[in-house]
């Protein structure tokens, strides 16, 4: 049964939302103002189906991938740049209004520079038992078979060939694989996970593909199977080796686009506390002029980060140390030592470093976020706790969806 719908908005999630007979529907692909006609006989009346659009919208623009819609990866690549960077500040705007959060928000800044330098590329078996390497179709754990993908950074190039490869040689274990390839200053780093245990002949066979297909290490689940040369990449003044597996900001834009605002937002202090600090995109800037502790529950990342800042000269004195924030949240007494605190949370966010920070005498406190649900929670811990919020900077490296970053800063 086919119906037609006017947009309202554009929700949060990147869906057209309509109201009518009652009842809200979202709709993919679609922007306000638009008169579209759906089939509300094709599943959930809430997600109805998108027949076609009737008329679209003076913002609308044609996509540039060939995939948009069928893969799940992009939200939008329908719209007009400006109205697209209004509306991730507009969620943000949002977001904080709702939590009882006022400051002045900033325009958005465009960190997508030459793309996504990691992607995780899902292999799995079709229904008609053929394998599939590529992403997850939109709202659905189906797998579109991707040969390229125009948003990811030129050093990526080669990952769906060696994906394919790597998958068609563990084709025997029948397991749903997901590969994580990260692009380095070295070459491609490929961590393979799902197969479970394999025979020494697997081995040698992904090992002779890793040659092939020149990457600079192949790791499963996070052992070691093959490396032709460490996988370096440049950060700051410093040369860090990727732990396997490791989390790396989505684009070099972005991590330094959130680096310079941090250094920005807590110039000025002389020890700085790096909560979540990961590999030290971070921490190792700042130490070229501030003495620094940086904390993560990764100890992988935290010896790599370590082993950087010890083979950097002229960086401040910089220690890492493994621990579990979560759990183990620094508490006040303990940052007595700080003049500024820094911390970039996982999307489930800091509530227990929040606390603890909302507690101590810490003059100055800088969150990164990517997740500003989270954040509005954390920071109204902090604002509760005697700070003011001193503005708030969204940064978009997720160009083409619905997440958008920040940047905060707090003082007493």
């Amino acid at each position: 049964m086919a119906e037609l719908l006017t947009i309202d908005h554009v929700g949060h999630r990147g869906d057209g939302v309509a109201f009518a007979n009652g009842r809200t529907a979202y709709v993919p692909y679609t922007l306000a103002g638009e008169t579209i006609e759906v089939d509300l006989a094709s599943g959930d009346p809430e997600r109805p189906h998108l027949v076609r659009i009737v008329q679209p919208s003076s913002e609308r623009i044609a996509p540039f991938c060939d995939y948009f819609e069928r893969c799940g990866g992009c939200a939008i690549q329908h719209w007009q740049a400006d109205a697209y960077r209004a509306w991730k500040r507009r969620i943000v705007i949002d977001t904080l209004a709702q939590a009882g959060i006022a400051c002045e928000v900033g325009e958005v800044i465009d960190a997508h520079g030459l793309g996504r330098r990691r992607v995780t590329v899902h292999a799995r078996r079709g229904t008609d038992g053929e394998l599939c390497t590529g992403f997850a179709a939109a709202g659905s754990h189906a797998i579109v078979p991707i040969a390229d993908c125009p948003i990811l950074d030129p050093a990526l190039r080669g990952a769906f060939d060696a994906a394919r490869a790597l998958a068609e040689a563990l084709r025997p274990t029948n397991k749903p694989l997901d590969i994580q390839i990260t692009a380095t200053d070295s070459g491609l780093d490929v961590d393979v996970r799902g197969s479970g245990p394999v025979p020494t002949a697997m081995i040698t066979a992904l090992s002779r593909i890793a040659e092939k297909h020149r990457l600079a290490r192949l790791t499963r689940h996070g052992e070691l199977v093959l490396m032709r040369r460490p996988p370096v990449v440049t950060i700051g003044p410093a040369r860090v080796t990727l732990p396997p597996g490791s989390f790396l900001q989505a684009t070099a834009a972005g991590e330094e686009t959130l680096a310079a605002l941090v250094a920005d937002r807590c110039k000025r202090a002389k020890h700085i506390a790096d909560l979540f600090c990961g590999i030290g995109p971070f921490a190792l800037r700042l130490a070229k002029s501030t003495r620094v502790t940086a904390f993560d529950s990764d100890a992988g990342a935290v010896t790599s980060l370590q082993k950087a800042a010890t083979a950097t000269p002229g960086l401040k004195p910089l220690r890492a140390e493994a621990r579990d924030l979560f759990r183990r949240p620094l508490m006040p007494q303990e940052l007595r030592d700080y003049d500024a605190v820094v911390f970039d949370p996982p999307r489930q966010g800091a509530q227990a470093v929040a606390t603890q920070l909302a507690a101590s005498k810490v003059p100055v406190v800088v969150a990164v976020s990517c997740n500003i649900a989270t954040f509005a929670r954390d920071a109204k811990i902090l604002i509760d706790g005697g700070y003011r919020i001193e503005g708030v900077t969204p940064v978009d490296q997720f160009r083409h969806t619905a997440h958008v970053e920040l940047v905060a800063r707090f003082a007493r």
